[in-house]
């Protein structure tokens, strides 16, 4: 039987702007883009020295996905198995598989090349809130809201998963934009939504990019 699940928070990063929730909560224009993740990063006063040393994808997809928890903990609520992530993009890691091609150049980088994959995003977020299930990315030329509607989806109603953290997380050269959602069966305040196809397409939008 097809569960009926819900938003029950959306992060949207693009435009030098972050919004929680369709509020606009950070931006600072005065900066180039990876200048503006290190200004986000700043702004939420996180202490965590693992991201400087992180590839832009992946400090993109991590600063994303610590505004969109917030101060829940999931492993409060599920099984570290039952809290998912299913992530999509148009360019893989080619904006790391570029810099490391640079590199070899001259002396092969194993810093750079630790980031020459899309999932690796996936494995910091899951390191850093301990989440253990089902995890998966994918590469689409735009974002398709139907595919992730479904697939997660059909994660819930298999009881794979009780929760996942899903959507769009790009970064090439300067141009980024990430777009998570978060999706769960019971309802939470007055930010909650549908997670339908309709709902991820506005909410993907909101900044017009």
């Amino acid at each position: 039987m097809a569960q009926v699940l819900h938003i029950t928070a959306n992060v949207v990063i693009c435009n030098q702007q972050v919004f929680k929730n369709s509020t606009l909560v950070f931006e600072d224009a005065a900066v180039d883009a990876p200048g503006f993740l290190m200004s986000a990063y700043q702004h939420l006063g996180i202490k965590y020295p693992k991201f400087y040393k992180m590839d832009n994808l992946c400090k993109l997809g991590w600063l994303a996905a610590e505004l969109l928890l917030g101060e829940a903990n999931l492993t409060d609520k599920y099984q570290p198995e039952e809290v998912g992530i299913v992530l999509t993009n148009a360019n893989s890691s080619l904006d790391a598989d570029l810099k490391y091609y640079e590199s070899v150049k001259e002396f092969a980088s194993p810093a750079l090349f630790v980031y020459t994959l899309p999932n690796i995003v996936i494995g910091e977020i899951s390191i850093r809130h301990k989440f253990k299930g089902e995890n998966a990315f994918f590469i689409f030329e735009q974002f398709d809201a139907g595919f992730i509607q479904q697939y997660v989806s059909n994660l819930f109603n298999n009881n794979i998963l009780q929760a996942c953290i899903c959507g769009w997380v790009e970064w090439i050269g300067n141009n980024y934009k990430a777009v998570l959602f978060l999706v769960e069966k019971e309802q939470s305040g007055s930010t909650d939504e549908l997670f339908t196809t309709e709902n991820l397409n506005k909410i993907y939008h909101l900044n017009n990019g």
